[in-house]
């Protein structure tokens, strides 16, 4: 076996179409990633949600900095407790792979701008820690605004804390990592009741985090913004007593509410950057019907 394959990496990730990494790893947009800053939690989940992708979320995570997000590129590795025998096999193909330090230190020296490292470590906490003070100081400088997901532990606490880094973990313990071996390096990864893919864009916020598959990023950032001004130019409506919560609330709205918040983006000055946004799915469903139009939008 080897790690961090490219052919891999693209297999499993078939349905992204555009630029991908030296690795192989889809490569999404900065754009989309920019745009993401500005969003919530629940207006990135709920389009991925209606697809189907069901197990994109953790909310059983610390932060190490509170209300700071973390949006950024997956490099994923899995781990499982130490066995010698497959310690010794593993070890030796990094070594001739040409891989520096422990298993945690290779995926930590092949970060880019932009990535986030995602380490399912089997929710081990005692000598669990993957990262401390000195190798979250090496994801800031390598990452610039990335960070870290550890289902596992962290240590050197009080040195994170003044590394302007996020990064999500499951506990804390003084003790230095070891008794682990590395499964996989950008392979798929389950943290907790969550899975991510190689390139998957990590989206923590709100106490949790949300991995976007690549393929549906733009979708989502383009159903996320819709959200976003539809709740702003629903709560003018309500506030006004125009519409009631029932139709605010509701999965379709009509082409008359339609109409209107296409004239709110138009004429107001929050309705500026997203203009561009395409209403002509939402028209068609409030001409022709929708299955789900008689339940509350979630």
């Amino acid at each position: 076996m080897r790690f961090n394959v490219k052919e891999e990496i693209i297999a499993i990730t078939p349905q992204w179409t555009g630029e991908r990494f030296p690795d192989g790893r889809p490569k999404v947009a900065d754009k989309y990633l920019k745009a993401l800053e500005g969003m919530t939690l629940e207006e990135v989940w709920k389009p991925i949600f209606l697809k189907g992708y069901e197990n994109q979320f953790e909310g059983e995570l610390r932060t190490l900095h509170a209300n700071k997000k973390l949006i950024g590129r997956a490099v994923t590795s899995a781990f499982a407790p130490a066995r010698p025998d497959l310690h010794e096999t593993l070890f030796a193909v990094g070594m001739e792979e040409g891989r520096k330090g422990n298993y945690n230190q290779w995926v930590i020296d092949s970060l880019v701008e932009g990535d986030v490292v995602v380490a399912d470590m089997f929710d081990k906490i005692y000598k669990g820690t993957f990262i401390g003070g000195n190798l979250t100081t090496a994801i800031s400088a390598r990452t610039k605004t990335g960070g870290a997901v550890v289902w596992g532990g962290i240590r050197d606490v009080e040195q994170m804390e003044r590394i302007d880094t996020q990064v999500y973990y499951r506990g804390i313990d003084p003790t230095p990592i070891r008794d682990f071996v590395m499964l996989g390096f950008n392979t798929a990864v389950r943290i907790g009741k969550a899975v991510c893919l190689p390139g998957d864009i990590v989206f923590g916020a709100g106490g949790g985090v949300l991995f976007i598959p690549s393929h549906l990023v733009q979708e989502v950032v383009e159903g996320a913004a819709k959200s976003h001004i539809k709740d702003v130019f629903g709560f003018e409506m309500l506030t006004a007593n125009i519409f009631t919560t029932a139709e605010i609330d509701r999965n379709t709205w009509t082409e008359e509410m339609l109409d209107m918040l296409t004239a709110f983006i138009r004429d107001d000055e929050r309705g500026r950057e997203y203009r561009d946004l395409d209403w002509t799915v939402e028209y068609e469903l409030a001409r022709n019907g929708d299955p789900d139009d008689t339940q509350t939008a979630l």
